[in-house]
């Protein structure tokens, strides 16, 4: 399979930089998988396309404010993005500068605070902090916007890149899928019979990168980690043995569950994850998802593609641009239902 074959044309127009006035204010394109069929409505509408019974797994992870700005104690401006929380003192981070700082050097942050470089590990930087990383962060850090959002964050992204049920810190990216859910509508969906369960996965920047290979079975995913308990197995074994359907808000639940059920059997799993899904993969555990709308030649796309098939896809995809859907992370959502005979690009 090509990664060229996962490619569409996007106005820039239909990148959304700004949420809307209300999160759940967006659109909402409904794909049925096995038949293909497309139904154009608003997001509210995802109560209309759950039963009683059904249960639905969210991703409790928090953003932190990880986007830091300073310098070398030399001299040098730079930016540090943090990557993973290590400890509390240390993180492993992304650091954009005119030459990469030494093993043993300081780094001194706007607003107060400081850092050594411990260690380099490929791309990434180990760094030790001479406060507590968390609170230094919530204090002088900056949200980390996507890189399609090229504005600077606001105030108001403190709480609109951030899900109203935000629990575990740890993302440096949101679980976007699930800011258009408000405590209403989560409120609605429950009093429906709709039961719910929370997964953590503390989505790394590494979901922004591109595929930087021709052949999709040649790249290597990322690592993020993750964490799926015996509440969540207990909730979708009892879903199962009701009747209903497990619904994940957005790709990092699917990539929680399915890493859980890599074998074919949900287990509690708590440790990093690489799982990369496209079309061929089975899915255990997830029968209907949640999702924004996803980068060109994604891996994300990808994995929608495996969910509900390439052909289905990449149609919904050219009617959502078709008519103006805004894209990514402030963007609208589908609802989508598996396809049990997805297909691939043809060969």
């Amino acid at each position: 399979m090509r990664v060229a074959d996962f490619h569409f044309d996007l106005p820039e127009s239909l990148i959304a930089r700004h949420p809307l006035a209300e999160r759940r204010a967006s659109r909402l394109l409904q794909l049925d998988g096995p038949s293909g069929e497309l139904r154009h409505g608003q997001f509210t509408d995802v109560l209309e396309q759950l039963r009683p019974g059904d249960l639905m797994v969210f991703n409790n992870t928090r953003v932190i404010p990880a986007r830091l700005f300073g310098q070398k104690a030399s001299g040098g401006k730079l930016e540090v993005l943090v990557e993973r929380v290590l400890d509390q003192y240390r993180v492993l981070a992304h650091v954009r500068s005119s030459k990469s700082p030494k093993p043993g050097s300081q780094i001194l942050i706007d607003g107060g605070g400081e850092a050594e470089m411990v260690a380099r590990h490929d791309a990434l930087f180990e760094l030790r902090f001479a406060e507590p990383v968390l609170p230094l962060l919530e204090r002088v850090g900056h949200m980390p916007l996507p890189p399609y959002i090229d504005r600077p964050d606001d105030e108001a992204d403190r709480e609109r890149y951030q899900t109203v049920y935000a629990q575990k810190a740890g993302a440096v990216a949101a679980p976007t899928a699930g800011l258009h859910f408000d405590d209403e509508l989560l409120a609605a969906i429950r009093a429906k019979g709709v039961d719910t369960a929370f997964v953590t996965l503390h989505v790394g920047a590494g979901t922004f990168q591109p595929v930087r290979v021709e052949r999709i079975e040649d790249h290597h995913m990322h690592s993020e980690w993750l964490a799926v308990g015996q509440d969540v197995v207990d909730a979708v074994a009892a879903c199962r043995a009701r009747g209903g359907r497990v619904v994940a808000v957005g790709t990092t639940s699917v990539r929680s569950l399915e890493t859980a059920a890599r074998d074919g059997e949900l287990k509690p799993f708590s440790g990093d994850t690489d799982i990369f899904i496209y079309p061929g993969r089975p899915f255990h555990v997830v029968d209907a998802l949640v999702t924004n709308f996803h980068l060109p030649e994604s891996t994300l796309l990808m994995l929608v593609s495996a969910f509900a098939g390439y052909p289905e896809t990449m149609a919904a995809y050219r009617e959502a641009v078709a008519q103006g859907y805004r894209f990514f992370s402030y963007g609208d959502a589908m609802f989508i239902t598996r396809n049990p005979a997805a297909r691939g690009p043809e060969v």
